[in-house]
């Protein structure tokens, strides 16, 4: 069941590289197509005309599968180890719903619109901050006086690293972070299999794969220097998803082969490769009107206040009067967590003896803006995305007066 309920990975994907393409700049942002697939499959079934044809091809599956689709997608991510997932249906009284279509939503709960938006977005912040952890606090403003529908879907996901980083302190020589005294992670150990430099059409992309438990990874991006986010994090989705040549990091050559590698030897005691790690930590947060890339969300036609579009749900014409997104995201030497939730509304050691061998070292500096990727690992389903613009300075929290560093 947990299977088909991932079948929509690669069309969930492919909405994330197109939103994040689109959306993405130069400022630090975090957004997930999993948690609006599923609300977008829902009401395609319950749509006609262009409206439905437009979130077909945003889908990229047929509106009569796509309820279950959305559904089984829903059920399988609230099963998932680390992860969990809701969905919430409200509705004003005067608005006659059509008793099929509701009794069909695997709904978390379907609560009641009074017409007070500031009521009513309190009752539903109530819910999105219960369904994700307390992370997100607040619904998405989608409400107002005339909304006579919200649909809502809330995500969030957790998992601890494998092997965690210590935190540390770094000062980038150069880049945007140049001559800045960031709080730092590092971590050093076998090369293994986590590494790899995609080549893309852009360039040389380096991925970096951080392994969490309950089957949840978290992949760290760097394209070149200057590259857009949008760019970086549509090239991560593909390359993550096998579609690219990808060079692992045992066979890169000595120098500096990609983006913040460089690879040299260091003396050992078995001749086994290294990897170094230095990145930062990290918390971005992200506020999305999905209204402003409609065509990415099918949402085009859906949005025209000139008809009806859904006569699935409701025999009173109803349109897409907002679709927002709420999210953040923290990486952390321990483990990653991060939270979203959509809207949608209707209306009208030491230094021991000197080691006999060499082996290669390879060293992996994530000390510029850079993109990530949150991962389901068995079926590759991305959860989250995300860009770092802006890094945490170090805080000394041993220094007087000083807060607690990071």
């Amino acid at each position: 069941m947990l299977g088909e309920g991932l079948s929509a990975a690669r069309a969930v994907n492919a909405m994330t590289a197109n939103w994040a393409e689109a959306a993405v700049g130069e400022a630090g942002t975090v957004l997930t197509a999993a948690g609006v697939w599923p609300a977008l499959a829902l009401l395609a079934d319950a749509a006609d005309g262009p409206a439905r044809r437009e979130l077909e091809a945003a889908l990229g599956t047929g509106a009569d599968s796509a309820l279950a689709q959305g559904r089984g997608l829903l059920a399988a991510l609230a099963e998932l180890p680390g992860v969990g997932a809701a969905l919430g249906l409200w509705t004003r009284a005067e608005l006659p719903l059509r008793p099929e279509w509701p009794g069909r939503l695997p709904l978390d709960t379907h609560g009641t619109l009074t017409g007070d938006a500031g009521a009513d977005l309190e009752r539903m912040s109530a819910w999105a901050a219960r369904h994700t952890d307390g992370l997100i606090e607040k619904m998405p403003p989608v409400v107002d006086p005339d909304t006579l529908l919200v649909l809502a879907t809330a995500l969030v996901v957790r998992t601890t690293w494998r092997r965690p980083f210590d935190p540390s302190v770094t000062a980038p020589r150069h880049g945007p972070w140049a001559g800045r005294t960031l709080a730092g992670l590092v971590r050093i150990g076998p090369l293994a299999d986590e590494l790899g430099v995609a080549h893309t059409p852009d360039g040389p992309l380096t991925v970096l794969r951080v392994d969490g438990e309950d089957g949840l990874d978290v992949h760290l991006l760097l394209g070149a220097e200057g590259a857009p986010g949008g760019q970086v994090l549509r090239a991560g989705v593909a390359a993550v998803g096998g579609a690219y040549p990808t060079t692992p990091g045992e066979a890169l050559p000595l120098g500096t082969p990609a983006p913040g590698l460089t690879v040299g030897t260091v003396r050992s005691r078995d001749h086994t490769p290294a990897l170094r790690v230095t990145a930062v930590p990290f918390t971005v947060n992200g506020e999305h009107d999905l209204l402003d890339h409609a065509p990415v969300f099918g949402l085009g036609s859906a949005r025209s206040a000139s008809s009806g579009h859904f006569p699935g749900i409701s025999a009173v014409p109803l349109a897409i009067s907002a679709a927002r997104q709420s999210a953040t995201a923290t990486f952390g030497a321990l483990g990653f967590r991060a939270a979203a939730v959509t809207a949608l509304a209707a209306a009208p050691g030491g230094v021991p003896t000197p080691p006999p061998y060499e082996a290669k070292l390879v060293h992996a500096s994530f000390d510029r803006p850079f993109g990530f990727l949150a991962v389901h690992r068995a079926s590759g389903l991305v959860l989250m995305a995300g860009w770092v613009s802006e890094p945490e300075a170090y805080r000394d929290p041993f220094r007087p007066g000083a807060p607690f560093g990071p």
